[in-house]
């Protein structure tokens, strides 16, 4: 339920992971839940602790990378330093290691050391034209470094490489490479609301032809959805209701009974 939820209400996430200590706090896999929920709702503290745990009831070093960032969280960045030095760096994958290097870059530019924090991402892995799982990470923060460090050009060409490596949208690398271009996104829906109170009916015009160039399938989708109650409650293509052949009948009779009443009036 934890790792379920993590990504969508951490807090909720949290407070399973609380009612999971409770019940199986001798548990391995609880105790490194109950570290990522903590971790992702910036209770550092309460995350070093569980990763501690877990670690010293499994003997990996799996964890060392996030357990830096939480000495990072925590105000520590020369912890987290000296983590990185540390032997259980070398016992890491390769993308336990590129995380390590992450961190460790990061805590650089904590301490204010920001060209040092550069030399910290250049490696194997960033030269790398393969794309692997933490591709599009690596080099946006790179990227981030670079144009924090004024060097612009650069940092261009790095939010590029990332929005290549960057499928699933981990990174918002897209949208710092626009703004390094120029590109302004503009509301066009609080255009048309301005107009339409100025303009009337021409403005509601143009944003009909607005959203059929610019929405595309959104557009579509609500005209599809727009006409299924029509559908469901059994309307003509006309819009009037379509009664059975027994309510027709039953109006011929009415109609009968409405003539003679009126012939006997005259």
């Amino acid at each position: 339920m934890v790792a379920r939820l993590i990504d969508e209400d951490q807090e909720q996430a949290y407070g399973y992971s609380r009612v999971a200590l409770r019940l199986a706090s001798r548990v391995a896999a609880v105790r490194e839940a109950a570290g990522f929920a903590a971790y992702a709702t910036q209770r550092y503290s309460e995350a070093l602790a569980e990763f501690r745990a877990a670690r010293r009831m499994t003997g990996s070093v799996e964890l060392w990378p996030v357990m830096a960032d939480c000495e990072r969280g925590l105000g520590r960045p020369e912890r987290a330093l000296a983590m990185a030095g540390e032997a259980e760096v070398q016992k890491l994958d390769k993308a336990g290691q590129v995380e390590m290097r992450l961190v460790a870059a990061g805590a650089r530019r904590d301490m204010g050391q920001l060209d040092a924090a550069i030399v910290t991402l250049q490696s194997p892995e960033l030269a790398s034209n393969a794309v692997q799982s933490w591709t599009a990470r690596l080099r946006y923060a790179y990227a981030d470094a670079l144009l924090a460090a004024d060097r612009e050009t650069e940092a261009r060409e790095w939010f590029a490489k990332a929005v290549e490596a960057d499928k699933d949208g981990s990174t918002d690398a897209s949208d710092r490479l626009a703004e390094l271009d120029g590109v302004e996104f503009v509301d066009a829906l609080g255009d048309d609301e301005h107009d339409t109170a100025g303009e009337g009916g021409v403005a509601m015009e143009d944003a009909g032809t607005m959203g059929d160039a610019g929405d595309g399938e959104e557009a579509g989708g609500r005209d599809e959805a727009d006409a299924r109650p029509a559908a469901a409650a059994g309307e003509t293509s006309e819009g009037a209701p379509e009664g059975s052949e027994d309510d027709k009948a039953d109006v011929a009779d009415l109609a009968d009974r409405r003539d003679e009443g009126d012939g006997d009036k005259a």
